[in-house]
């Protein structure tokens, strides 16, 4: 397997761009459909982007969760699984990989994340307990309420600053872990949390300088420590790029390093590895076996855990596939081109350039939207109409209600804008840069949204909304002025 390196290239020129490292053997149709059937398809979705059917989507750019591209070798190992229901030689492929890459003896299959998280908050969270962590991602928040948790965010000052330098915005702030501790006591804190890398604000990394600092202090406590391992490649990447400590470090032992300071991991392969499924990890057999029978119980036999084998397969060259460069790099180097030509032209976005997404602050572009009427939402909808590129509403429709019923606004309000790794293109990119230039342009013509449809538990997936005015129509208009017959 090549080691690569970057995909960062500088021209001739002077400009450096990135370049696509990977040569293209299967393609799939995509649709660009004219302007007015792109209004008629976000009415039909509720203004909701997760409602839009695909034929109706020219760039993908919901998630990359299950929408990275597998290379040929995953393909390829698919056709040697072995389906037998137990004992199968798919999962010990898939176990020794985990072992390799991760240090971790013991693993447990899973379907996918969440229900890893699922498992993990049934099994070590009681009632009445706090549970710290850098940031909080929806389903984590919702399983870990369910059982009896509070969730406590104990992010730096810098995580929340839209424009920034700080390298290491997903970091913990240590001093708070301690006063936390010292207020509620240790055994109240069944563990602490690293999402690696901070989702819903922005994709932002930890370093490894400060996972030690906090492990320690949470060893000394009697604290289990628990990493979301869901884009550890991209945060090794990003320790790499920007801890001098690592500078000249492999990729294979950044990830060692930080699996050997947590007690307990778990990660959805449909970002870690990009194929389905997903697992938890730990070199404590004590807590292997506290979480083993429920995975018989939700997921299935402890050699398959609701995957299929085929997956299980493909799993096994990803994770092996999440040590090369070349692999990892290809994500976050268009997010980072994206992001810094956005910035120049003074289009608000989350800096540094983050893991999983191009991350537009919301407030910054539609400052005239009260975020009682969901600007993230709102652009989201503003941004497909006028190009038919799908983002994803990361704000406080993302949230949820008090006990009253009032909207717990959210900290950001970002529209993500996801880079499935190996997916698009450059000049898929450049378009969605032209379009959100005159999207900015002619912000002043997006309004705000209202729920008519609101479940009462993660209703960014399936609530349905309307605009505050006609507003989406007046953008329609403005887009035909400008650009006239063009899509």
């Amino acid at each position: 397997m090549s080691t690569g390196s970057s995909s960062k290239v500088k021209f001739f020129s002077g400009e450096e761009i990135p370049l696509e490292l990977h040569k293209v053997r299967i393609v799939q149709k995509l649709f660009l459909n004219p302007i007015d059937q792109r209004l008629k398809a976000m009415q039909t979705a509720g203004y909701n982007t997760f409602q839009l059917n695909t034929l109706d989507v020219f760039l993908d750019m919901l998630t990359d969760s299950g929408t990275n591209a597998m290379s040929d070798n995953q393909v390829a190992s698919m056709l040697q699984a072995d389906d037998a229901y137990a004992g199968s030689q798919s999962f010990y492929r898939m176990e020794a990989a985990i072992q390799e890459v991760f240090g971790t003896k013991y693993v447990l299959p899973v379907h996918q994340g969440r229900a890893a998280e699922n498992i993990i908050s049934q099994v070590f969270i009681k009632k009445g307990d706090i549970i710290p962590m850098n940031y909080h991602f929806t389903t984590t928040k919702a399983h870990m309420e369910i059982n009896g948790g509070t969730i406590f965010e104990i992010y730096t000052d810098e995580a929340l600053k839209i424009k920034s330098t700080n390298p290491f915005k997903g970091n913990i702030d240590v001093s708070k872990f301690k006063d936390l501790i010292k207020e509620y006591g240790a055994e109240r804190i069944p563990f602490i949390r690293f999402e690696a890398s901070t989702n819903l604000i922005g994709g932002q990394p930890f370093s490894i300088a400060n996972m030690r600092e906090v492990c320690k202090i949470a060893k000394d406590n009697g604290i289990m420590t628990l990493l979301d391992a869901s884009l550890i490649g991209e945060n090794a990447y990003m320790i790499k790029q920007r801890e001098a400590e690592f500078k000249n470090t492999p990729i294979k032992d950044i990830l060692l390093a930080m699996f050997n300071l947590v007690d307990l991991s778990y990660f959805s392969s449909r970002k870690v590895s990009s194929t389905r499924g997903g697992g938890i990890c730990t070199n404590r057999k004590d807590l292997y076996e506290k979480m083993r029978d429920l995975v018989t119980l939700y997921e299935g036999f402890l050699t398959y855990g609701g995957m299929s084998v085929r997956e299980i397969e493909a799993m096994a060259v990803g994770i092996r596939e999440t040590t090369d460069e070349t692999v990892i790099s290809q994500s976050p180097s268009f997010i980072a081109y994206l992001v810094n030509e956005l910035d120049k032209i003074g289009i608000p976005v989350v800096t540094p350039a983050g893991a999983l997404g191009c991350h537009v602050d919301c407030m910054g572009f539609l400052p005239h939207v009260p975020q009682s009427q969901y600007p993230a939402g709102a652009l989201a909808a503003a941004l497909y109409i006028i190009s038919g590129c799908r983002g994803m509403e990361r704000g406080t429709i993302s949230s949820v209600r008090d006990a009253d019923g009032n909207d717990v606004l959210a900290d950001v309000e970002l529209l993500r804008l996801a880079f499935p790794r190996r997916v698009f293109t450059l000049s898929q990119t450049k378009f969605v840069l032209d379009r959100l230039t005159w999207l900015y342009k002619n912000r002043n013509l997006v309004g705000g949204l209202k729920f008519v449809e609101e479940p009462s538990v993660l209703r960014f997936f399936n609530g349905r909304l309307e605009p505050t005015s006609n507003w989406a129509e007046k953008l329609v208009n403005q887009f035909k002025a400008d650009f006239g017959d063009s899509l």
